[in-house]
């Protein structure tokens, strides 16, 4: 007989799935669909575009199914850990691989970091470039009104790169006061895009899909190396989320990603 600790755990994860519209019904003791039923893929959000192309590809070739969810690599890792029913995890930072692995929830031997990232510093694409425009005269150029719009740096990896970033160039404090902060980095991108913001830290890969133009690069010193490490999860399809993993790892797979402005890492 299950006991009522089991019992809910598997009404947390039921009700986390029904949330998420990952189930269609009930699954019995919170056990997975079986092998007919599509991959599920939890991918940052600055992923979207590329993970997308990527998806539709693979499908081509074999005939699998895939479905994805994109949002903050935080929320993912949580809605996870939470009982959110997933085979594959895509990162945009080590630090929420490295929290679902203390948990035991990452399948041990699957992980790999095979891209990586630019962080960019960009305005809206209709703006007049002012006189001096460069990252380390952001506190001026922002006036007494303007913000900078970034990921939440509490838990979102480009806000968290952005931080180190700005602390490491002196402009931490200054800046701190002054953020937008976002529930992921697209939407720091949309609030430059439509002039919200007159600045604001993306990756630039995100800059490359939007209507703002790109200011200036951080420097690859000022931050921890902005890696997007991949993982297969302990309870999802192993087999069949690894070939998907084998995909995007291979150099077709990575051929994509670099058509979208990752680098091989």
């Amino acid at each position: 007989m299950p006991t009522p600790g089991h019992i809910s755990k598997t009404l947390r994860r039921i009700a986390v799935a029904l949330a998420l519209g990952l189930l269609s019904g009930v699954l019995p003791s919170g056990t997975r669909a079986a092998a007919a039923e599509p991959l599920t893929v939890f991918a940052a959000a600055s992923l979207t575009d590329a993970m997308t192309q990527a998806g539709k590809v693979y499908e081509r070739k074999t005939g699998a199914q895939l479905r994805f969810s994109f949002a903050s690599s935080s929320t993912l890792a949580r809605q996870i850990e939470a009982g959110a029913p997933a085979d594959l995890y895509a990162s945009a930072n080590e630090k929420w691989m490295d929290w679902l692995e203390t948990r035991g929830l990452v399948l041990a031997g699957s992980r790999t970091s095979p891209i990586a990232n630019r962080l960019v510093l960009v305005a809206p694409e209709s703006e007049k470039p002012p006189g001096g425009e460069r990252i380390e005269n952001l506190p001026a150029l922002l006036g007494g009104q303007g913000r900078i719009a970034m990921g939440d740096p509490a838990h979102v990896p480009a806000g968290i790169y952005g931080k180190e970033a700005l602390k490491s160039l002196g402009l931490w404090t200054a800046l701190e006061p002054r953020l937008a902060a976002a529930d992921n980095v697209r939407a720091a991108l949309a609030l430059v895009e439509r002039g919200e913001a007159p600045y604001g830290i993306v990756y630039a890969t995100d800059a490359r899909i939007a209507r703002v133009r790109v200011v200036e690069a951080f420097p690859d010193t000022a931050h921890t190396p902005i890696t997007y490490p991949f993982a297969l999860l302990k309870d999802g399809n192993a087999e069949q989320a690894g070939k998907f993993l084998a995909f995007l790892t291979s150099d077709e797979g990575l051929a994509i990603f670099e058509r979208f402005g990752f680098r091989r890492n």
